[in-house]
């Protein structure tokens, strides 16, 4: 065939090579660029069929080429050599033919083998590399593992599961005090401790059969010297590849000073700094557990002590002697009560004076008063102080309760507080027994001293009004004012139930500032409308009030306010009171009694009188206290002694220029006995018992 035929032949082999070979290999190149590539290939195959010397290389080389160019599967060659064998076929040299194929083939062959072997070997290397890599990683991970064991300053044991150790670092050989042999030939059980936490040695069980993989705890361990450390311990399990526990690990660090250190804090949280008792907030914890205890039938009991006159040990011989006296009392009481320290029995110091013993499984009442008598007795010995002998004494507040049941920890010591003070107000040196009923007194008493304030701004207090008759014509002279108090829940209270708390409390100056003020107004109007009566209005003084410096102030005030006259106010106050009265108190009653106001003493005869001192006193009257005018009942006549005694006071009164004034008239008989004593002023239920106002109004318009 002529050249310029096969230009037209490699065309067509090369569209029919690249048809059959584009889909048996993956290659980056388009269709047109492999049909391209291949027309040079075919190009060279058909001046190889056509040359007159055999050509063995070209073929060889154009299969290799195809190797080279990613045609590497055996489809690849096949398609190949059935493409050309039909192709060149026409050229008419099938000997030829049949060679230029078998080179081709065999420099596929060949390429391929090539190819083979150099992947195999880079595999062969990279896999080598890799294993240099991993050995020196593993090496370098073994060293650096081995560095850290054997210098962490945290304690690092291995152990087997059958407790046997097995590696162990410097660290918890210096912990432990073994060297690293000693410490080979010991057992994970060599390290019980009698102080471990109940559950410990489960929870490492659990841990070696594989229930969990660690736990973490806080566990004391002796030395080899003997001595005691405490650790924080953390102990994993290693597992093998197929998850079968392998071997223990323990992380030990030596938590002594800090353990120390949180024993002491705690101790101080929960101790009394100068006694070393157990402080206020040890005992509640105690009490409330006691209380909480499911026991049938479980009692608690509390007894409440305070020393007696402990400020005057402390004003008079100081601090110092006040704190020593503390301490013996303490140990004291401790040692007192210590025979019941297998119950639970616990002293405390609540502060100041105050101790309080804890009897958290009570047997009953004999048994607390058995530890109350104990401990009063162990105060009682003398104590020496300062080179003194000193006899001190207690009082003590009993309570006890059934465990279990709804009484809280602060209501039981509020309880044994108030009991505590019964025994103070009874005689001191002695104890007294909580007592529901007295206590609901006592409660109701706080409840209304606290209220007291807030009734006074919320005008929950009224006067009432009872009439003071002259004795001669049962005609009305005046009145006497006596507060009462709306309570919103309680009712009506009379005086006697509140007017002692606000004494107490010092409300009894506002209180009786604002009586003062609305009697004299509501006794203004009554004179006003009534002139011809000139009637009187009297108001009782409490001493709290004498003593206020603006006393006198308030008095005139009231009478400017209510225009009313000095001499129709009468100031009532008891005979304790004025007879103790001296210096400035005394002045300002005489201040008063020189503006006009008329000064009188109530319940006469009921205290300690120094007749001889009623001549200094700025009084114009007497009120005779209602047990001289009733007997033995309120409806009786005194008998013949106290009728004696009442007329020497009537007589002794008028001596002095007073006027005398009876209370608790309730009988027509005892009004006429008071009559034929030339008594002067009468009051009670006999003539008419306090009223509101208005009620006085209509007595007054009736002439009644």
């Amino acid at each position: 065939m002529s050249p310029e035929s096969a230009e037209p032949l490699a065309d067509v082999i090369a569209r029919a090579w690249a048809r059959a070979i584009s889909r048996t290999s993956y290659v980056s190149m388009a269709h047109h660029e492999l049909v391209g590539y291949l027309t040079g290939q075919a190009k060279r195959l058909v001046g190889v069929l056509e040359a007159e010397e055999d050509d063995r290389l070209t073929p060889y080389g154009i299969g290799a080429a195809l190797v080279a160019d990613h045609f590497t599967e055996p489809a690849s060659l096949d398609r190949t050599l059935a493409v050309l064998g039909e192709e060149l076929a026409v050229l008419g040299r099938p000997d030829r033919l049949a060679a230029l194929q078998g080179a081709i083939a065999a420099g596929f062959a060949g390429a391929l083998k090539e190819r083979t072997l150099a992947e195999q070997e880079s595999i062969r290397n990279a896999a080598f590399t890799a294993r240099s890599a991993a050995e020196k990683a593993r090496w370098t991970s073994e060293a650096r593992f081995r560095a850290i064991f054997a210098e962490a300053v945290i304690g690092i044991g291995v152990a087997e599961l059958d407790g046997s150790i097995i590696d162990v670092n410097t660290a918890i050989c210096e912990m432990f005090g073994y060297t690293r042999d000693e410490f080979l030939r010991q057992n994970v059980g060599t390290f019980i401790h009698p102080e471990d936490a109940p559950g410990v040695w489960d929870t490492y069980n659990d841990l070696i059969e594989g229930r969990r993989d660690h736990f973490r705890l806080e566990k004391p361990y002796s030395r080899n010297d003997g001595d005691s450390i405490w650790t924080d311990l953390v102990v994993s399990l290693v597992r093998a590849h197929d998850g079968t526990p392998r071997f223990v690990v323990a992380m030990v660090e030596d938590i002594t000073d800090r353990h120390r250190l949180r024993l002491q804090l705690e101790h101080q949280a929960l101790h009394d700094p100068l006694t070393d008792l157990p402080n206020r907030t040890m005992l509640f914890q105690r009490l409330e557990e006691a209380l909480a205890d499911p026991q049938p039938h479980g009692r608690v009991g509390l007894c409440y002590l305070d020393l007696d006159g402990f400020k005057a040990i402390n004003d008079t011989l100081g601090h110092a002697a006040g704190d020593q006296l503390l301490r013996t009392v303490a140990s004291r009481l401790a040692a007192a009560v210590s025979g019941g320290a297998a119950k639970g029995t616990l002293v405390a110091r609540m502060g100041g004076d105050e101790f309080v013993v804890l009897v958290p499984r009570s047997s009953g009442t004999a048994e607390l008063v058995s530890v109350a008598e104990a401990a009063l007795a162990a105060v009682r010995r003398p104590v020496t102080l300062d080179g003194r002998s000193l006899t001190v004494s207690a009082s003590a507040g009993l309570i006890e309760r059934p465990a279990g049941g709804d009484t809280s920890a602060a209501e039981l010591m509020k309880a044994a507080d108030t009991t505590l003070y019964w025994a103070k107000s009874d005689g001191r040196d002695r104890w007294a027994f909580f007592d529901a009923g007295r206590y609901a007194a006592d409660v109701s008493r706080y409840r209304l001293s606290a209220e007291l304030p807030r009734a006074l701004a919320q005008n929950e207090f009224f006067v009432e009004y009872q009439p003071l008759v002259r004795v001669g014509d049962d005609g009305l002279a005046g009145v006497e004012a006596l507060v009462r108090w709306q309570h919103p829940e309680l009712g009506l209270l009379g005086p006697d139930r509140f007017v002692p708390l606000a004494e107490e409390t010092g409300v009894i100056v506002p209180l009786g500032r604002w009586v003062l003020h609305e009697a004299c107004r509501q006794a203004a109007r009554w004179r006003a409308s009534h002139p011809e009566k000139a009637l009187l209005v009297s108001v009782n003084v409490a001493v709290r009030q004498l003593r206020e410096p603006g006393f006198v102030a308030d008095v005139r005030e009231a009478l400017a306010a209510s225009e009313l006259e000095p001499t129709s106010l009468q100031l009532e106050l008891t005979e304790s009171t004025l007879m103790g009265t001296t210096g400035e108190p005394l002045r300002r009653l005489r201040t008063l009694a020189d503006l006009g106001v008329r000064i009188a003493i109530d319940d006469f005869g009921t205290g300690y009188s120094n007749l001889a001192y009623l001549r200094n006193l700025p009084v114009t009257g007497l009120k005779l206290a209602g047990t001289f005018v009733t007997g033995k009942t309120r409806a009786d006549l005194p008998d013949r002694v106290d009728r004696e005694i009442l007329a020497a006071l009537v007589r002794l009164a008028h001596a002095l220029d007073l006027t005398v004034t009876a209370e608790g008239v309730e009988t027509a008989e005892q009004a006429a006995l008071l009559r034929s004593l030339d008594c002067d002023l009468v009051q009670g239920w006999h003539y008419a018992r306090a009223e509101p106002p208005e009620a006085f109004s209509a007595r007054l318009a009736a002439n009644i």
